[in-house]
């Protein structure tokens, strides 16, 4: 018993520092903070929770702030900013405490998107995570620049959260109209129902098979039931109710499939200016001289560097008339342990005069290509010019000059 005593009052302390702080922050920016979060997380397109690697904590108002944009999760993206300060090791601490952190805080099906890197301009501390933080970088910025894509799509949705709470509040106020007495005993009675209201929640989602999601949050309508007459709201009307369920089950479908169609026909609306000017542009855009495009504009054949290491190899599985068959192949390029279908894609780039077997360059290209995708790379669907081996090009002075090489 004294355990418990101890809990509860632990609890009830623990409740008082919070709101005790929530009233110095309020005595201190003079408003609802958390309730400014909530309207603008309803009217914006993407909401990014910013940490720093180095300093990672959750405090209690940025918890009530995170609190503030419940039911907006799917706007939610975070990023885990100044990684470059901790090394490999660190980072991947900080990143599960902050999943973890994340967890109890945002209540969602999904694991929330996390992005890592270091977006401001200083040099950085740690330089082995560098094309992490880059690709990371990128794709943060294509989820910011997509967002016109969708907006009509994500208003339409707007529009149906709109309809369904509209829907769940006409329930609500009908159903306490429908328990006032009619004479006496009328402000008991609304204290209770507003008691009660979680019961009454229940009871409607399952007399009306409406999801818990759809209902407005308990302790604001409470509040917000305190200064009206329950006697005088409307009744329920049913045709209103249907022509909701109507728009809900027909026209909205109709009209998603038609903004679907008008985003189709028209040239994909993007973000651009400010950090998105420029960033795909020169030798600094993302992938430019790595992976597939490494000796894009060398004058020799990438894979020449290379070749002699891949010789070595290809004159051990007895080729015929200079060229391997695909099983001796097969052979060596399993080695690598990539799985058949990247190893079948690679065959299918390496094999230029497509004759099922390999000479010398071709061996030597799928070498490479292995080689490139052990490093992390994506592979193209077609082969780039730069890498098709000379004697497969129809460019004589490509073949002079990489014989000169060569030599």
């Amino acid at each position: 018993m004294a355990e418990k005593q101890l809990s509860i009052r632990g609890s009830q302390a623990h409740k008082d520092v919070i709101d005790s702080a929530k009233t110095r922050l309020l005595a201190l920016i003079g408003y609802d903070f958390a309730e400014v979060l909530r309207w603008f997380g309803e009217r914006v397109d993407r909401i990014i929770l910013l940490f720093d690697a180095h300093k990672l904590d959750i405090s209690d108002e940025f918890s009530e702030a995170i609190k503030a944009f419940k039911g907006q999760d799917d706007k939610i993206r975070v990023v885990l900013n100044k990684a470059d300060q901790v090394d490999t090791q660190q980072l991947m601490r900080v990143y599960g405490a902050l999943m973890w952190s994340l967890g109890k805080v945002i209540n969602t099906p999904e694991v929330v998107r996390v992005y890592l890197g270091s977006f401001w301009a200083k040099p950085l501390q740690n330089t082995e995570n560098r094309r992490l933080f880059e690709v990371e970088s990128q794709d943060l910025f294509r989820d910011i620049q997509s967002l016109p894509r969708n907006a009509a799509l994500r208003k339409l949705n707007d529009l149906i959260k709109r309809a369904r709470l509209a829907k769940v509040h006409a329930y609500i106020i009908s159903y306490l109209k429908k328990e006032m007495p009619s004479l006496f005993g009328r402000e008991k009675k609304k204290e209770e129902l507003i008691m009660r209201l979680p019961e009454i929640y229940v009871t409607l989602q399952r007399e009306h098979h409406i999801s818990p999601g759809d209902f407005p949050n308990i302790t604001k309508m409470q509040d917000m039931l305190q200064h009206y007459d329950f006697s005088k709201f409307p009744s329920l009307k049913m045709k209103l109710i249907e022509s909701v369920d109507k728009m809900l089950a027909t026209k909205i479908a109709v009209l998603m499939a038609m903004i679907r169609e008008e985003e189709s026909k028209l040239p994909p609306a993007m973000v651009s200016g400010g950090a998105f000017e420029g960033s795909e542009d020169g030798p600094f855009g993302r992938g430019y001289g790595e992976g597939i495009s490494a000796g894009a504009d060398a004058d020799d054949w990438i894979v020449s560097r290379d070749k002699h290491r891949y010789d070595e190899i290809f004159y051990t599985l007895m080729p015929v008339n200079g060229k391997i068959t695909g099983v001796n192949a097969k052979k060596e390029m399993m080695n690598s342990r990539l799985p058949n279908t990247v190893l079948g894609k690679i065959w299918k780039l390496a094999d230029c005069d497509q004759d099922g077997m390999l000479d010398d360059e071709e061996f030597a290209l799928a070498q490479h290509l292995i080689q490139i995708k052990l490093e992390g790379y994506e592979l193209p669907s077609e082969l780039p010019n730069h890498l098709v081996p000379p004697a497969h090009r129809k460019n004589p002075t490509a073949d002079a000059l990489y014989n000169h090489t060569e030599d």
